[in-house]
């Protein structure tokens, strides 16, 4: 009798308690129309709170069924009068033939594709019974995605994340489809598990969807991470100075910088950057975001006369800098020869410059929440790359690039805000600024600066000592930390190692398999792609590949003349650049293809093997080194007529070094190398090694025939001569 007395109450207050849980969690619901049940039709929501059924409840039409599992039923037993459900053991083989049933008899299905809770903050592995559903109903299938209720107190995320009772819900429906039927030359096996990969993509790619907006300003998104993890939290640590930012001091600093910095850079639009991985720079970042002022980040290993044109490619009147990282880095010679033509802003000086006035001002901007602005040209950042030019050239990335490659990352490897982050890789690399600063810092994990990624006995210190649990590294570098390292440092804390910028060499996989206990996930990409385009994962991964395409990225492999495993990986998708500054010419914008310039294969399964380059690049210690610069250097060297071409091929301990064919009796090396001294080249131009040749191979087209002489250098024994 009270039971019924009870049910009937609620039911009567069922619609005010729909009123206040909607508006209690602040609800968006977005993509309704997509919502169309008039067939067979199966809703996949990912699955990240016991609260998500309870939300999705309110919101669909009453004739949406729930399966439930048996052992839930029992627990809120009293919940399930309100709503249609099915309830099915997950250990018995006939329950996926009930649920089939139910869908050919025209009745909407919810079911949660992970079958539980997610425990980690990602995504949690996709059960086959879904793909069968899908093959056998041949049901239009309607992904949902929900944001948010990971930090209410019904998650399974405690002490993992920051919880609240009423955290801001997003709920996303997305366009239906339909998994196309099933291949007959497999078995039902492979058939099963294709499908089940469909659809574990088809959602990934609308979780993505859900989490992206046209317009995007990073400094905004840093007050929404600050909100969500808590203003008190530490996020930034600085080994060198000693000092931590909490979000409230990280935004209150941003602030009264951008104060100062909006009258001195007033009506510039873009800034140059040259400053080490330290505090201060993640603090200058963020302020100019705030400014809608973009940096341009200087690579300043590349060398006096690489940085003063890629001022000059970035069409800058100012760059900022500091006087200590100057004198220790010994860039003296750059501020030199910058002086004069840029106008040269040391933060020490703007600290120094801080007014109560400006103080008041940025502390007012804190309490109001003041955002960044958005639109065309306000929310972007410059890398620059050598590329297949003599010059710099500079990669425009937006502020949407970066924030989705970003969430795409986060879709496919579980982080949360008990990991942290070792930042050592520089920021002027994409690597550094994506995955190895703004990652962390916008998802709530902390961040440990250290500006030298080749102390290669500190690091493994620095890991040990602050509990690293994610570190980043290439190849070259991942081998060095391990060769110094004890066999604690490592496996003491470390949960993910992510190798990146170069090929995983076979014998650095090895050692930390063996010493450490440690499988390093290898990914792939180009500053070009923010950078990250494919990545292993703990969930997917195989050996000697570059792991899966994330979510969101669509890739073409063309043929290629002379290739006859693989082909150019051509890819597109939300992280691809905006375009180049290209020197003298200025904005050129990106096509609708991104050319990555490596031959590649894929597998029946989606994992990339990158097969070689083609011939514009050599990366050289995880630094991309442009052959047609190396040519260009080494031909002034040259007597005329003689001509020269550069192959790379692999290397040991840089990954790669070059070697260049030249038709000169007389080796250029010596006037090569005074000519690089005097132009204030790297060192990194130099080749390792040059071979005399009668006459360049052709091609029938007329152009140099590279893959001939990179046959030849694989071919021969080192220094040795080849036949023409």
């Amino acid at each position: 009798m009270f039971k019924w007395m009870f049910v009937t109450l609620v039911r009567l207050l069922l619609p005010c308690l729909r009123l206040f849980v909607l508006f209690a969690f602040k609800v968006k619901v977005t993509g309704m129309e997509n919502l169309v049940m008039t067939g067979k039709t199966v809703l996949i929501p990912n699955h990240v709170s016991l609260l998500d059924a309870v939300m999705l409840a309110l919101i669909l039409p009453k004739d949406a069924a729930f399966v439930v599992n048996t052992n839930i039923a029992k627990r809120f037993a009293w919940v399930l009068h309100f709503r249609a459900h099915m309830t099915v053991d997950s250990s018995n083989p006939y329950a996926v033939r009930k649920m089939l049933k139910t869908i050919q008899s025209g009745t909407p299905l919810v079911i949660f594709p992970e079958g539980r809770i997610t425990t980690t903050g990602g995504m949690m592995k996709i059960y086959g019974g879904i793909g069968y559903l899908a093959l056998r109903s041949q049901a239009q299938i309607v992904p949902i995605a929900i944001e948010g209720l990971e930090h209410s107190k019904l998650s399974y995320l405690r002490g993992k994340i920051k919880q609240r009772w009423f955290p801001q819900v997003n709920i996303a429906f997305g366009e239906a489809f339909q998994v196309p039927a099933a291949d007959e030359r497999f078995t039902r096996k492979v058939q099963k598990e294709h499908a089940t990969e469909a659809i574990r993509n088809k959602l990934l790619h609308h979780l993505l969807e859900s989490r992206l907006r046209p317009e995007i300003n990073l400094f905004n998104e840093l007050l929404l991470a600050a909100h969500k993890h808590g203003q008190s939290r530490v996020i930034c640590e600085d080994v060198m100075s000693n000092s931590a930012l909490t979000y409230r001091k990280l935004r209150l600093t941003s602030y009264t910088l951008a104060v100062r910095l909006g009258k001195l850079l007033q009506g510039q639009k873009r800034v140059a950057l040259l400053l080490p991985n330290a505090a201060g720079h993640v603090v200058t970042l963020f302020s100019l975001f705030r400014l809608g002022v973009t940096p341009a980040i200087l690579n300043y290993s590349a060398g006096r006369q690489a940085m003063l044109e890629a001022c000059e490619t970035a069409e800058v009147s100012t760059v900022l800098t500091s006087r200590v990282f100057i004198e220790k880095a010994g860039l003296s010679d750059f501020i030199q020869g910058a002086r004069g033509i840029y106008s040269i802003i040391y933060l020490e000086d703007v600290k120094e410059a801080l007014t109560l006035q400006d103080k008041f001002h940025g502390l007012l901007d804190l309490l109001l929440r003041q955002k960044g602005p958005v639109g065309a040209g306000l929310n972007e950042a410059v890398l620059f790359t050598s590329g297949s030019e003599s010059k710099p050239k500079g990669v425009v990335l937006t502020h949407r690039n970066i924030w989705a490659n970003i969430q795409q990352a986060r879709l496919v490897i579980a982080f949360n805000s008990s990991d942290s982050v070792l930042g050592s890789m520089p920021m002027f690399h994409s690597f550094g600024l994506t995955a190895g600063t703004m990652l962390p810092i916008l998802s709530g994990v902390k961040l440990v600066l250290y500006p030298n990624p080749l102390h290669y006995k500190v690091i493994p210190e620095l890991v040990y000592d602050r509990n690293i649990t994610i570190l980043f590294g290439t190849s070259t570098f991942l081998g060095a930390y391990a060769r110094t390292a004890h066999p604690y440092d490592f496996a003491h804390s470390l949960r993910y190692v992510v190798a990146g910028a170069e090929r995983l060499k076979v014998e650095v996989r090895q050692i930390w398999q063996d010493k450490f206990g440690i499988r390093i996930l290898e990914g792939y990409g180009t500053t070009e792609t923010t950078p990250v385009i494919s990545l292993n994962t703990p969930m997917h991964g195989k050996k000697g590949s570059v792991g899966k395409l994330l979510p969101g990225i669509e890739a073409i492999v063309e043929n290629v003349e002379g290739i006859a495993a693989g082909g150019h990986l051509l890819v597109r998708g939300p992280n691809v650049m905006k375009g180049y500054l290209i020197h003298s010419r200025g904005f050129v914008p990106a096509s609708e293809w991104y050319s990555t310039g490596d031959i590649v294969t894929l597998d029946d399964q989606g994992y990339l093997f990158i097969q070689a380059r083609l011939q514009s690049f050599a990366k050289i210690g995880g630094e991309k080194v442009s052959l047609l610069m190396v040519e260009e250097l080494v031909s002034k060297s040259l007597v005329e007529p003689a001509v020269c071409a550069a192959v790379h091929v692999p290397d040991r301990r840089k990954g790669e070094r070059i070697i260049v064919y030249h038709t000169s009796k007389v080796s250029p090396h010596e006037a090569l190398r005074e000519l690089m001294r005097q132009e204030g080249q790297p060192a990194i131009y130099m080749p390792s090694e040059f071979r005399y040749i009668e006459k360049l191979p052709l091609l029938g087209s007329g152009k140099i025939d590279y893959v001939t002489m990179k046959q030849w250098a694989l071919a021969s024994d080192e220094g040795s001569k080849p036949t023409a």
